[in-house]
């Protein structure tokens, strides 16, 4: 290991450029570390140690840094910031102290640092029950070009709990519909370019194949946007994405945390209440950790506890 002549700060740039080079991270995800990461160079110029080298980094800055996270008031919220925020910003921390280890500059252990613990109860999963996504599902005018593509998104994000930017991503190509097909496996390459599985449902294929059958252009993209200059990319974007499912999701009446991840979690508990193991359910939603998925088995004890409480509890009555 050598000690770096440079500021802590002036590595930050080159870790960006590890994550995208090396580590072949999306563009959004070295968005999310850059913005993580200059909180702590705010910290750090705060408390006059911005020319603060790697290797004199000690375990009182590090405890000081987490103090101030644990006292920062989220300005959109005018609340505290969550636990959960906090361990964003000491993810991005040990991540970059890991990259200096990568490149043998010598710094502060990146394994020193913990991560605050959290409850389950910290987490609460926001998920739409069946009756919920039935009217979600529904609600598209497919009287339309643009209601039947909607009603495919909409359909597709139930049937194989994509992330958005995997379902975007999506390309006309990788569906390959027949008639004699009960369902349809995909491969796709999803966060940390870890391909995996996911299925389509003969549902699913059904609102894929109505709304395919209009197209007569040549796009490579599976969802495009009908609007905007002829030359232009045709591709929906995740914003556009997250804007139709809010859309139908006030038409159908649903709560105002219906966003394309409460579908993707609705997914996951749906598979869990219907006693698939957790692990393959870590496998369909392309968890890298058991403990990521972990977090839905919270809304199953929640479920057996009300259903123990309502049965059990008047069986000696």
């Amino acid at each position: 290991m050598t000690k770096s002549n440079k500021p802590l700060k002036d590595h930050i740039r080159p870790f960006l450029e590890y994550l995208d080079i090396e580590r072949g991270l999306s563009v959004k995800t070295q968005e999310t570390y850059l913005r993580l990461l200059s909180s702590f160079e705010k910290w750090l110029k705060k408390n006059n140690l911005e020319n603060i080298l790697p290797h004199e980094l000690t375990d009182k800055n590090i405890w000081d840094y987490r103090v101030y996270l644990s006292q920062r008031i989220n300005p959109a919220t005018n609340q505290p910031l969550k636990k959960t925020s906090q361990n964003y910003h000491l993810i991005a921390l040990r991540s970059f102290l890991m990259f200096l280890m990568d490149k043998d500059i010598q710094s502060y252990p990146p394994e020193k640092i913990k991560l605050t613990k959290i409850n389950l109860s910290d987490r609460p999963i926001k998920f739409l029950n069946l009756e919920q996504i039935k009217k979600l599902l529904d609600s598209p005018n497919t009287s339309t070009i643009q209601g039947l593509r909607d009603r495919a998104i909409l359909e597709t994000f139930f049937s194989t709990g994509l992330r958005i930017s995997e379902l975007t991503s999506l390309n006309v190509e990788q569906i390959k519909i027949t008639n004699t097909q009960d369902d349809l496996e995909l491969v796709i390459v999803g966060k940390g370019n870890r391909p995996r599985p996911v299925y389509l449902s003969p549902r699913a294929l059904k609102s894929l194949s109505e709304y395919l059958s209009t197209r007569k252009d040549k796009e490579k993209a599976l969802f495009i946007n009908y609007k905007g200059p002829k030359d232009a990319d045709k591709r929906l974007t995740p914003r556009s994405v997250e804007n139709i499912v809010k859309k139908y999701s006030k038409i159908a009446g649903l709560p105002s945390f219906t966003v394309p991840h409460s579908i993707r979690h609705s997914f996951a508990t749906n598979l869990l209440s219907q006693g698939v193991d957790l692990r393959e359910i870590q496998e369909f939603l392309g968890h890298k950790s058991i403990g990521t998925t972990q977090i839905y088995a919270s809304v199953t004890n929640k479920r057996l506890k009300d259903i123990h409480r309502k049965f059990h509890n008047k069986s000696l009555e």
